[in-house]
């Protein structure tokens, strides 16, 4: 049994399941746990994940991480900044994907089909590969809203779905990315008070503007909408499942995720609750590529297994979590 009382027994039975197979069927992450010192015998003889090791994230950016022999419906890339390598991940069953990525929302607020989607995404919208675009298209096909869509430069459009939802009192979600939401709200005359709609942020600045906190971000957010809480999810290229976070920056995995703390002095260790720590994701969904994930995000994880993201971890706090070796 896991040391992390928050992980549930059947997730943990079936995260070790998947940790043998994955171990010798995917080519990449089988160099990893070899590295670790693992033969077959030790793979065989895990029984808990505080044994599993997770694979450095940077590893979708220079090796095709699949477990099995397929070939790719899609393949998602992220965007990175100027001058880096896009990370890659190559999709078994896009149908899966985005069947797992409606579970994952309706888990935390009923089915997508129940909202209007307004979705403000302009740097994902303007490349091609983005998990996340792909993600609302389905929402917003599913939506019965004709005034669902997508939005690039038209806030005046935006503006005039928004009030006309909100006076029909249609359940709206606005799903954004923070730079532009943030450029929205500071650009509205006065406030525009919401009481129908769901704001939700998805994070970043994308390198438009100074990068400021979150509580900086869901204060301007809030006073712009009249709104006392700003929502959030939590996903990435690597990753197809997402968690939610339904107000103060506190996200909150689907049943197809967990988040596990990594100590940031010895990066195979987990970290005490509530510390500051690396984020290690175990995602189920990633059942064809790698499931055991160690991103390059600093945060906290609590004892009842949510967590909360505090930026990305520096150059010298990712040390001992490379794929140098590989």
């Amino acid at each position: 049994m896991s040391s992390l009382h928050y992980v549930h027994p059947e997730f943990e039975k079936v995260a070790l399941e998947l940790f043998r197979y994955q171990a010798r069927h995917n080519p990449v992450y089988g160099e990893w746990v070899t590295l670790q010192g693992f033969d077959a015998a030790k793979i065989a003889s895990v029984s808990s994940l505080d044994e599993v090791p997770f694979l450095p994230i940077e590893a979708f950016k220079t090796r095709e991480v699949r477990t099995g022999t397929w070939e790719p419906e899609a393949t998602f890339t992220s965007s990175g900044t100027s001058g880096q390598i896009p990370s890659r991940h190559d999709v078994a069953r896009l149908v899966a994907y985005l069947r797992n990525a409606e579970a994952s929302f309706a888990y935390f607020y009923g089915p997508p089909s129940n909202y209007a989607w307004l979705c403000l995404l302009p740097s994902y919208l303007e490349r091609e590969g983005s998990s996340l675009v792909t993600m609302a298209q389905h929402f917003v096909q599913q939506s019965p809203a004709s005034e669902s869509g997508f939005f690039l430069k038209g806030l005046d459009e935006l503006r005039f779905r928004l009030e006309t939802l909100e006076a029909n009192g249609v359940p709206t979600v606005l799903l954004g990315v923070t730079f532009a939401l943030l450029d929205w709200a500071e650009s509205l005359p006065k406030p525009m008070p919401l009481k129908h709609s769901i704001i939700m942020e998805t994070g970043g600045m994308k390198g438009r503007r100074v990068e400021p906190s979150r509580a900086e971000v869901h204060q301007t957010l809030q006073n712009a909408f009249g709104m006392d809480r700003i929502h959030s999810e939590y996903g990435m290229t690597e990753l197809l499942s997402q968690a939610y976070s339904q107000g103060e920056g506190r996200f909150r995995c689907p049943p197809s995720m967990c988040v596990v703390p990594r100590d940031l002095e010895a990066p195979l260790l987990h970290a005490a609750l509530e510390s500051r720590c690396g984020l290690n994701v175990i995602d189920l969904a990633n059942a064809d590529s790698c499931a055991f994930i160690a991103t390059e995000d600093a945060g906290r994880v609590f004892a009842d297994g949510s967590f909360e993201v505090l930026g990305r971890l520096e150059s010298a706090e990712l040390r001992g979590c490379t794929l140098m070796a590989l």
